[in-house]
């Protein structure tokens, strides 16, 4: 796997740990449907919850948030669709984005953007 497969995979992971020590229930990791994947589907509060991660080893490009355009929202979208069918969900959604982010020291923050869009 190439290093930034693996960088992403650990953020994802860092992610989930992150919304895990905030009380969401970890559901599915890299949901895949056809060319869509969706990082984390929790649950949170009676909600499902899906999760676009996107990691950043500084801000200089932009922001994780700014990397999740048009085009991937709507692959994330049919993605949430099909999982909603597939387990027959009645109740609300939403979509967040989070952001990780690695300092120049190392260290990792975390930027969380609820209901991110749709």
């Amino acid at each position: 796997m190439a290093e930034h497969n693996e960088t992403g995979k650990r953020a994802e992971q860092m992610a989930a740990d992150f919304l895990i020590a905030k009380g969401y229930e970890l559901v599915e990791m890299n949901y895949r449907h056809r060319h869509a994947e969706i990082d984390l589907i929790l649950k949170h509060k009676g909600l499902l919850i899906f999760v676009e991660v996107k990691f950043r080893s500084g801000t200089g490009f932009g922001f994780a948030e700014e990397f999740v355009d048009a085009t991937k929202r709507r692959l994330i979208i049919k993605a949430a669709d099909h999982y909603i069918y597939e387990i027959d969900w009645h109740n609300d959604i939403r979509f967040d984005i989070i952001g990780v982010y690695r300092d120049r020291f190392g260290n990792i923050n975390f930027r969380h953007f609820e209901d991110a869009f749709y």
